[in-house]
């Protein structure tokens, strides 16, 4: 078979007349400079387009964790300044974290996670 022919088994006339028209618009010097210049930033330059997106996720995310960091920063700072003045937060916060106890007293720990 000629690849005239084999052309004709794949293409029907109204892809042909597509392509075609296709063709005559891609000839245009300045459309194929504008096609070639959007592929090159959008797929092969080293910024493109898909790496800058996946940076500015990465961006939220970090500004996210900086938001939460910052307010348990706050909590911390808030708690550290009555710890060194307040003797029943100090004893509070001993018990609490540390399960520190009395010497004539108990503690019970019911854990409730499952």
């Amino acid at each position: 078979m000629q690849p005239q022919a084999l052309c004709n088994l794949f293409i029907t006339t109204e892809m042909k007349l597509v392509l075609l028209k296709i063709w005559r618009v891609l000839r245009n010097k300045y459309i194929l400079a504008t096609l070639c210049f959007i592929v090159f930033f959008i797929f092969i330059d080293e910024n493109n387009l898909i790496v800058s997106m996946r940076l500015q996720r990465r961006v939220e995310r970090l500004r996210a964790e900086e938001r939460t960091l910052v307010q348990s920063y706050k909590e911390d700072s808030i708690k550290a300044c009555s710890l060194k003045d307040d003797l029943r937060a100090i004893e509070k916060y001993g018990r609490e974290t540390y399960y520190m106890k009395r010497p004539d007293e108990d503690i019970f720990i019911i854990n409730t996670s499952k």
